[in-house]
């Protein structure tokens, strides 16, 4: 299988061109491709060694390039033009089209996307993570009343890191809960959890893949045993069963599609839009 460079240029972190370009990228599983982000190009001398890396990946490869881009300054995105790649320019794209419709030039501001210009919006994303944090693992403060949504599942099923992205991403207040024995055993959840029975949202994951992330955390022990994990599984998904609980096998899905059917099943409202 023969090997290109995808490259993703941006004038700041380079998060919006790595989103956009990973996302079409995963359509050619075929292809086997070396991916390279290169932020904060804000001068003439950045762009032209952005070119400088592009042409050497073509010629090392003998294949060109692809270049996703979302550099603001037409200056710089002209230099970038000129490397021997598929140059794929978001605001080409997008930006134009945008122009005609709407009758109005774009401020060409780098930065917009992912700069503190919004305080309000960056103030309620810190908020909501420092809630996800205190309330992680049934959490010691359990401010349930205030979370938008409640996580429940078995250990090492992907709650931590969905709160984490929910809050980060759209300043959801999302808590978590972790099943237990106690759970399993009686079958019914804690008095503090079914009165907020409206929030939550159960998360489960296949039995091999459980026990393999299990077993990097901790290889010994009852813990990561393949009964012990299928026992956990079948007796939590009895307890989403029995209260009428959403939920979603996290197996297959990355946090973004997780976090996205979460919002989408129990329509959490989106406190800040990315």
């Amino acid at each position: 299988m023969s090997k290109r460079t995808a490259f993703f240029l941006s004038d700041q972190t380079g998060v919006t061109a790595e989103t956009l370009g990973h996302s079409l990228l995963t359509q050619f599983d075929a292809q086997e491709i070396r991916q390279v982000t290169l932020p904060f190009i804000d001068s003439e001398d950045k762009a032209r060694a952005a070119v400088s890396k592009i042409n050497k990946a073509g010629a090392d490869e003998a294949l060109r390039p692809i270049v996703f881009s979302t550099l603001v300054q037409p200056e710089f995105r002209d230099i970038i033009r000129q490397a021997n790649g598929l140059y794929l320019d978001i605001f080409d794209v997008f930006l134009e089209p945008l122009e005609a419709e709407l009758q109005q030039l774009s401020t060409h501001e780098s930065g917009r996307a992912h700069g503190m210009s919004d305080i309000n919006a960056y103030m309620k994303r810190i908020e909501a993570t420092n809630f996800a944090l205190a309330n992680d693992d049934g959490g010691i403060s359990r401010n349930y009343e205030m979370a938008d949504v409640i996580l429940v599942g078995v250990s090492r099923s992907g709650k931590t890191p969905t709160c984490l992205y929910l809050a980060l991403q759209y300043g959801v207040y999302a808590a978590n809960y972790p099943l237990t024995e106690e759970e399993f055993e009686a079958g019914l959840l804690p008095d503090f959890l079914i009165q907020q029975k409206h929030k939550l949202f159960g998360l489960t994951i296949a039995p091999e893949r459980l026990k393999h992330i299990r077993k990097e955390r901790r290889p010994l022990g009852r813990y990561s045993s393949a009964q012990q994990v299928r026992y956990e599984l079948r007796e939590s998904e009895k307890i989403f069963k029995k209260y009428g609980i959403p939920s979603v096998d996290t197996t297959e899905f990355s946090i973004e599609e997780i976090a996205s059917r979460i919002l989408d099943s129990t329509g959490v409202d989106r406190r800040v839009r990315p």
